[in-house]
Order: C-alpha cells, then sequence, then structure tokens
C-alpha cells in the first residue's frame, strides 16, 4: 500500500529540512573522498592510485548532485514560508499532490516543466 500523498505544510517542511540536514551530513562525511590524490610511489602502486582516483571523482560527481539539490530545497522551504508551495511558479496553477508526493521541490506544473 502507498503512502498517500500530503498537503500537510509541517510534515512537508519536516522532510525538507530533514533532506536538507541528511545531505550536508553526507557532505561532511564524504569530505575526505573528495580531497586531491597524492602521488606517493612508495605507499600506494599504479593501480591503488587509479582506484583512489576514481573514488574522489565518483565522490565528487556526488558531491555535485547534493550541491545542486540544497538550492531546491531552500526555494521549496520559501515557498512554504511565502503560502506559494504547491503552486506553479510560472503559471500560479496547483501543482498535484501526487506530483510533490515524488519530489518536495517541483516548482512547476507540468504544463509549464514541458
Amino acid at each position: 500500500m502507498t503512502a498517500r500523498p500530503t498537503r500537510d505544510p509541517k510534515k512537508i517542511r519536516e522532510s525538507l529540512e530533514r533532506e536538507r540536514a541528511d545531505l550536508l551530513a553526507l557532505s561532511d562525511a564524504a569530505a575526505d573522498e573528495r580531497r586531491p590524490v597524492t602521488l606517493d610511489q612508495q605507499s600506494v602502486g599504479r593501480v591503488s592510485r587509479m582506484d583512489a582516483m576514481q573514488v574522489q571523482a565518483m565522490a565528487q560527481t556526488v558531491e555535485a548532485r547534493r550541491r545542486a539539490r540544497l538550492p531546491l530545497i531552500d526555494a521549496a522551504l520559501r515557498r512554504l514560508d511565502t503560502g506559494d508551495y504547491s503552486y506553479c511558479v510560472d503559471c500560479g496553477e496547483r501543482i498535484p499532490a501526487k506530483r510533490l508526493a515524488i519530489d518536495p521541490t517541483i516548482a512547476r506544473c507540468m504544463d509549464c516543466a514541458g
């Protein structure tokens, strides 16, 4: 059984704030993985260094996605503050609860999202 989409601003705010906090915590936890890989031929072989560089590249990509999500969350929180949440920022039409349940940061209706 799937959960019903909610329009409860308090629950939406809690969910968005929790996601924001989780993203920041994950970012802090993964900081070491994003640091430059040092060249030390004594302790790290060529293959190990390539593995470390691949881990670094993946961590940087994941961090970029986290950083791109944060402004969307902040904008949704601002819309909650102003009472504009769940209304399309372009046309002003109400965004269906099912659409917002998929991604609570959605700012446009289907027609305006294209």
